[in-house]
Formats: structure tokens, sequence, C-alpha cells
């Protein structure tokens, strides 16, 4: 299979994401997968003339794109046209090239969220009308039409995150060389479930102190972040804490709390990112499907049992308490 790497506006995050990724490593991954990668801007050594002779080769046809990934959102400014981004050598904006060259191929994968619903370079203002691939945010329809489907009859497939975890990218792309990625492997937002069926609060090294309400007060304290530092890991559609990032990493094991960057519209919390909006005291970030009546009982029982362990631990900066062994029996 053909593969074509696309970068529009965006960080270059998910391609330094992807590097990481290890066992194996990206290179070996499509090697294996028998999949050739045509040209990635940071990555292929060709450039000028070579890139244009290829992208005009697949436009015309004469070169079969399998896989068209895009990192990056796209700009429609201004005022439609995508010239605030234009390809070099070629006069065309990407808006244009990414339309033309999406309609070629047989799959379309949007990598990262600012290529899957507009993500941080559609923040603000978003002057340059910053866009997801099928997606405006939350609404259909972006750089490509709300029907786009691929010629092989998917729509975008969005392996979201700010950045993606390179085990992400790499299964997408494994399902897709063998075929087995069809309509039922996306969930509503055309996001891969094997990543999405889980959410990111499941095998959070602090879910102790979540079941105890045992809160951290500020940042680099051990307790959860949820009650007071904006932590929305259990609504996160990711299994950030269970395939880790390089190899034992997540945002919560680091001390921060998640900002379900898998969403579109991650990027406008209204909030500061490390701030808990509440009314009348009560977190407005709830999990979503439990009754918020429920979990206040649930959360006053759980503060009314929390060990003094969890408490004193909660709000330190390490481990000053240590579980111990229960005494032994007579």
């Amino acid at each position: 299979m053909n593969l074509l790497w696309m970068q529009s506006a965006g960080c270059g995050g998910c391609t330094m994401s992807l590097l990481c990724a290890e066992d194996p490593n990206v290179l070996d991954l499509l090697d294996t997968a028998g999949i050739r990668l045509l040209w990635h801007p940071a990555l292929s050594q060709e450039t000028g003339t070579q890139v244009r002779a290829l992208l005009e080769r697949i436009e015309a046809g004469e070169e079969t794109l399998d896989i068209l990934c895009v990192e990056g959102a796209i700009l429609r400014g201004p005022n439609g046209t995508g010239r605030f981004q234009v390809l070099a050598g070629t006069g065309r904006s990407l808006l244009d090239w990414v339309q033309a060259l999406a309609a070629r191929a047989g799959h379309v994968v949007a990598v990262g969220s600012c290529a899957a619903f507009g993500g941080v370079s559609s923040a603000g203002d978003n002057i340059t009308d910053a866009v997801g691939l099928q997606y405006e945010g939350k609404h259909p329809g972006g750089a490509l039409p709300a029907g786009f489907r691929g010629r092989a009859g998917l729509p975008v497939v969005n392996v979201a995150g700010c950045p993606t975890h390179p085990g992400w990218v790499a299964e997408t792309l494994l399902m897709l060389a063998e075929g087995t990625m069809g309509p039922e492997a996306l969930d509503e937002l055309a996001r891969p479930l094997f990543f999405t069926e889980t959410l990111a609060h499941h095998a959070c090294p602090k879910n102790e102190f979540y079941e105890y309400k045992a809160s951290a007060q500020k940042l680099s304290q051990q307790g959860c972040l949820m009650e007071h530092l904006g932590c929305v890991g259990t609504q996160a559609a990711a299994d950030c804490n269970i395939r880790t990032w390089n190899g034992e990493g997540s945002c919560t094991r680091a001390g921060y709390p998640c900002i379900n960057c898998t969403a579109p519209e991650f990027e406008e919390p209204r909030h500061a990112f490390t701030e808990t909006p509440k009314f009348a005291g009560i977190p407005v970030g709830l999990p979503t499907d439990m009754p918020k009546a429920w979990f206040m009982a649930l959360a006053s029982l759980s503060k009314a049992a929390t060990p003094p362990r969890l408490s004193a631990n909660a709000t330190a900066d390490r481990i000053l308490v240590p579980p111990r062994p229960g005494a032994p029996r007579k």
C-alpha cells in the first residue's frame, strides 16, 4: 500500500510523537506491514520538483494512493480560498491539494486533533478559519464535506489526540493495511474504537485517591486531580493509562490533569486547564454516565470513609504514609 503524509497548520507534534514508536519503530512498522511511504515532509529525502511531480502523478491517477495521512488543521482563509497556506512551488493552497488528493485516496487519516477537528490551530478568534478534515469542531463538514468517503468507503479516520499516541497511529495503519477497519470499528466521531472504548481514567495511578475523593489542592501533590485541578479523565475517551506513553508515561501519571485532548473543542474549555469549574461547590465536569445526585451521595460517603493514609498523602508531594500490612490473625 502507498502512503502519503501531508503536514498542514500545526506544530508537527504528532510526527514527533510517532517517532517515539517502539517495538517496532515507525519505519520498521511500515515495512513489515507492506506500506510504502511515498513521502513525508520531515522523514523523506525528496524535495522540490521531485515532490511536486509525485503529487501531480497522484492527482492525475498515474500513482496509486492508498492512504493519505494529514497532520495539522486545514486553513480555509481568507474567504474560503485557503491562500493563507500555499504549498511552496505549486502556487496552490494546502486546502486545494488536500481536497484533490483525498478524492484519489483509498483511505484518509486525520493524524491528531488539529487534523481531526481543528484543535489548537482553531482556538480563539480563528482568523485563519482553521478546520479539521471532515469536522469543524463538533460539527460534521470541514475541509472535506460531511458526506465524504474514501475510495474504500470509510469517512476520514480521526486518530485524535494532542499529540496523538504513536500506538494509535500504528494500529490504525496496520488495520487499514489488513483491511480490518470497517465502519463498525469507528465511534460516532469516526475515531478508532480500539483506543476510544476506554477512558483515560481507567488504570490511572490516582484511582485510589479518586475512589475516596482524596483530592490534591495544587499541582505536584499526590491526590486526585478532578475535584480542584480540572482533570476530566472520567470523560476522556482514550486508553492513555492503559497504553502508556514511551513505555510508562501519561498526563495523570506525571501529575497533570487530563484535558480530554482527543475530543473536539478541548482547546476551548472556557476555564483554565488546571481549574475545576464548580456550581454551588459541586464540580461541573462529573462523569458523563452517572447522575449527579448519585455521584454526590457516593462522594460524601467516600470522603467520610477516607483512610488517614490517603488524606495525608493527597496533599503531599510524595508518599508520607505508606500502606501497612494488617495485624496477623490470632
